[in-house]
């Protein structure tokens, strides 16, 4: 087949193509004709071309913009009923808003009717911390500051009483002297500096824990909280110190006595609690999932046991102390989640010092590890 055209006569192919294409905004149109490739057989004469395509028009684009408008009114329509009252249950985005509403109301709720418990735990660490900030200021000849500039000068004189030990040892003076200048004796120093070396590895491997946690004593209505370090140097022992802020440390009781008549009398008994900083050290060993605890407890000597159960999800633990009134304190740990775990009990459930209290308490707890996590991810 051949077309004339402004170069001539064209030969078709028979992948020739026609083309329809609009002119301007207006609707007008025009054809084009592809002849093909030149390497393809020519096509018969007579015969159509079959690839016909159409590169689009005003209409075509009118049409898929309407459709796009008709597809946002639908989302549109479907967004206004979902938070509408009535369409709540009827759309999962409403759902969700209402699920959302109803939670920032429980949460209201929840810090609103615990703000006093909050306020309370919040003044504890603030009296732990007031604690910690006299010990850290105290300027008198027993206080830390004088103690720390006086235990610096002794290191400073130890360092001095070592550069002339080793200027010694270097100049070979001496029995270690002329050992360590003596080649013999290489070998064994090496031997010595390997083992100094595992040693030191050794250390580096010591667990560190930090406790943080409150107890809410049921009948002094007031919060127990403490702050304590963990030092594991090995899976079957370790250390334990901790400052406890006890609401109930010192206890003044006043007696009222009413007489009424000539024979009788009524004796009452008040009680007023004031808060006192204690003191625990304890070393602890352990034998599989049953631990024994000992050492100063609570200002006074103690001894204590935990066992652990429930693949270590629960811990069952006993503490005695202060025995000339023997303070015999049971107690349930349960961890929730890595770090975070309830705590409860009865404190002095002989009642031999007039103090028996249930309580319930939360605590954190956290690792070397996970400090180290959170440092990493720290942003700053």
């Amino acid at each position: 087949a051949l077309v004339c055209g402004s170069r001539g006569v064209i030969v078709l192919s028979t992948s020739a193509t026609v083309t329809v294409k609009a002119v301007g905004i207006l609707g007008d149109k025009h054809v084009e004709v592809n002849p093909g490739s030149p390497t393809d057989p020519p096509l018969p004469d007579g015969a159509q071309i079959l690839i016909v395509k159409d590169a689009g028009s005003i209409e075509n684009l009118v049409g898929q913009v309407s459709e796009i408008t008709s597809s946002l009114k639908n989302v549109s329509s479907a967004l206004q009923e979902s938070v509408l009252e009535d369409g709540t249950q009827k759309h999962i985005l409403g759902r969700i808003v209402k699920n959302i509403e109803k939670l920032s109301g429980d949460l209201a709720d929840m810090t609103a009717k615990n703000k006093g418990k909050i306020n309370d735990i919040v003044d504890q660490v603030h009296n732990i911390t007031g604690t910690l900030d006299e010990m850290v200021n105290d300027d008198s000849d027993m206080g830390l500051k004088k103690s720390w500039t006086r235990a610096l000068a002794r290191v400073d004189s130890s360092l001095k009483n070592i550069d002339e030990i080793t200027g010694k040892i270097n100049r070979g003076e001496g029995t270690i002297g002329k050992l360590v200048n003596d080649e013999s004796t290489v070998e064994e120093i090496n031997t010595a500096v390997q083992g100094v070396n595992s040693m030191l590895g050794t250390a580096d491997k010591i667990q560190t824990g930090f406790d943080f946690h409150g107890e809410y004593l049921n009948s002094i209505a007031a919060t127990k909280s403490y702050i304590g370090i963990k030092i594991q140097p090995g899976l079957d022992r370790y250390y334990y110190v901790a400052l406890i802020d006890d609401p109930a440390g010192v206890v003044e009781t006043t007696d009222t006595t009413t007489t009424a008549g000539s024979t009788s009398s009524t004796i009452s008994e008040q009680k007023t609690y004031r808060n006192k900083t204690k003191l625990t050290v304890l070393f602890a060993k352990s034998f599989y999932d049953f631990t024994v605890r000992g050492g100063l407890m609570e200002n006074t000597g103690g001894i204590g046991a935990d066992y652990y159960f429930y693949k270590k999800k629960f811990r069952a633990s006993v503490d005695a102390f202060n025995f000339s009134k023997l303070n015999l304190r049971p107690s349930l740990q349960y961890n929730l989640f890595h770090g975070i775990y309830l705590i409860g009990g009865i404190n002095d459930s002989l009642n031999k010092d007039g103090l028996r209290s249930s309580y319930l308490g939360a605590g954190l707890f956290l690792t070397n590890d996970d400090l180290k996590l959170l440092l990493s991810r720290s942003p700053f």
